[in-house]
């Protein structure tokens, strides 16, 4: 049952974070929420969580989500019957008896992830103690680069070519090699001031080819002499179809001289790599794993400082390698703009990192270091019946098991919604929580837009247009039959939770693209006076952005028990 009397007390509408305690309240060890009443929470054996943006109040037959302009915003709605309404849904009329408004995260000029929001929580008074304590020994011990390697596991979930003797997982096709493994043996008999790594910070630039992208320039520097040991321009094996200047700083005059090849790139690398007296050295460098790609080399040593540093806002995100430099250098690098990125320029930074790093300790440049992957939580929760910890599964588009769903303990990667109802249906029985996404209505909406690549200009979205009547409903009647199919196979007792997440990004996104249009001209140096006034960006806009951005973030939430 919702608690109204609690609801009507609060700021906003329930957040997605309100959601995932939820969740983790049923499943594993939270405390009650105060926003909704849970009875025999111990006797619900399963958790199934579905996000599927598109579903809209007028969907269901509804009055739109009231502002904060309205009073009592937050209390839950009534959902007509079905005969009532002529929903194109009737399964969520026949299942759930009212919708909660939901509040996606953010700030006055953004709507943050809702998938981040969801999967991250605060740790437990116990773990952050336990945490606090790691940290003072961590402080206590001698503060060397080793410390900051990358292990197996990281290097799984980041997507790192891994060499054959670290473990099975990564298939090599032609022009790949791998740093031989260092003899344990051969490094004891080597005098105690020659034992220790060298490090070399490295960066690459690409070019794209009939191909795609392929390695046109490789810098690496000694970190502790700051030398240039390495700087050379290579050549492609097909001709250039786009230099991506902007990024890469190649252009067809650079490129013209450049005579050396990947496979010679490798042969001249690789000795410094993995040095016939010394131990196989360490590479640092910033999403170290597509240089690694680039060089088409498994090396088994790596810093990343993508991943030592924190994101303000937490996991899975990345921090941009400028940003972290600004941020905690006082300084600015990639300001080359149209020119592009300067390797050698890059690779120093990631050395001033590391020695920053080394400064300050293991916590300098985190962010959120009181938070953890839900599944980190479940995993330490006792399954009902006290027979091992909850398992847990996600069932997404993409790659679940590199991003959201790397601390899960199963990932099924899907293409289309057909197969998260495939995966769904497989995953269930064998796990506690199970989380799937399905954006067919979305997508039908027109919600979704392509990742721009290296190789491509983002493209400042147009105002949004009405979608298709035949597609949306043709995708609204496959999810109706999805969700039956779903629920019917779920056996009794199963919290079946659906949330929508957020409503329309797409004007939201239109205006944060001209926003990000204008001060980019700006900072190149370009006056107002000499644009087009329709490329401005004034006060009128950035009210009306504000309101856009409430607007998508609202969601729906639908909770009941089979």
């Amino acid at each position: 049952m919702y608690a109204n009397g609690e609801i009507v007390k609060r700021k906003d509408a329930v957040h997605v974070n309100d959601v995932r305690d939820l969740v983790l309240h049923i499943i594993a060890d939270a405390p009650p929420p105060n926003w909704v009443k849970v009875e025999n929470a111990r006797s619900i054996e399963k958790v199934v969580a579905l996000l599927i943006p598109g579903i809209l109040p007028s969907t269901l037959a509804l009055p739109p989500l009231p502002t904060s302009a309205t009073s009592n915003p937050n209390i839950p709605l009534s959902i007509p019957l079905p005969a009532e309404s002529n929903t194109p849904i009737p399964f969520i009329s026949n299942t759930y008896s009212h919708a909660c408004p939901t509040r996606a995260p953010g700030d006055q000029t953004r709507m943050y992830s809702v998938l981040s929001e969801f999967f991250q929580c605060q740790v437990t008074g116990e773990e952050r103690a336990k945490r606090q304590a790691m940290r003072a020994s961590q402080r206590a011990f001698d503060n060397t680069p080793s410390l900051y390697l990358l292990s197996l596991k990281e290097m799984i979930e980041n997507d790192y070519p891994i060499p054959s003797y670290m473990a099975d997982v990564f298939e090599k096709g032609p022009g790949w090699i791998e740093t031989p493994q260092a003899s344990e043996e051969s490094l004891l008999l080597l005098p105690l001031e020659k034992r220790q790594s060298k490090i070399y910070a490295i960066d690459c630039e690409m070019c794209l080819t009939e191909d795609g992208k392929e390695l046109t320039r490789v810098c690496m520097i000694e970190h502790e002499t700051g030398i240039v040991v390495y700087d050379k321009l290579v050549k492609p094996p097909k001709p250039v179809i786009d230099y991506m200047t902007r990024w890469s700083g190649i252009t067809e005059a650079v490129l013209a001289s450049a005579t050396t090849t990947l496979a010679e790139v490798q042969a001249q690398i690789m000795p410094i790599l993995a040095p016939k007296n010394g131990p196989t050295s360490i590479l640092i460098g910033h999403s170290l794993e597509s240089d690694l790609r680039a060089l088409r080399i498994c090396h088994p040593r790596c810093i990343d400082t993508a991943i030592i540093y924190h994101h303000p806002r937490g996991r899975p995100l990345k921090p941009g390698l400028a940003w972290l430099i600004k941020k905690w250098a006082g300084r600015e690098i990639q300001t080359r703009g149209e020119s592009g990125h300067d390797p050698e320029e890059d690779a120093r930074a990631c050395i001033d990192l590391l020695r920053m790093k080394l400064r300050n300790g293991p916590s300098f440049g985190e962010y959120k270091t009181d938070l953890e992957s839900i599944f980190e939580r479940m995993g330490r929760a006792s399954r009902r019946g006290g027979a091992g910890s909850v398992r847990s599964v996600v069932v997404d588009h993409g790659n679940p098991g590199v991003m959201h769903g790397s601390r899960a303990n199963s990932n099924v990667p899907c293409t289309c919604d057909q197969e998260v109802l495939e995966g769904l249906l497989q995953a269930i029985p064998a796990h506690e929580f199970s989380f799937g996404r399905f954006t067919g209505i979305a997508d039908a909406l027109g919600w979704l837009t392509p990742k721009t690549t290296a190789a491509e200009t983002p493209v400042v979205p147009v105002t949004p247009g009405e979608p298709s009547p035949i597609v949306l409903a043709n995708a609204q009647a496959i999810l109706n039959n999805q969700l039956i199919t779903l629920y019917a196979s779920l056996p009794p007792r199963t919290a079946f939770i659906i949330f929508t997440g957020h409503s329309d990004p797409r004007r939201m996104a239109s205006l944060n693209g001209r926003k990000s249009a204008f001060e980019s001209a700006i900072r190149s140096g370009k006056n107002a006076e000499d644009m087009d006034k329709a490329d401005w960006w004034t006060a009128s806009d950035g009210r009306e952005l504000e309101e856009e951005v409430e607007k998508a973030k609202r969601g729906l939430l639908f909770l009941g028990v089979k």
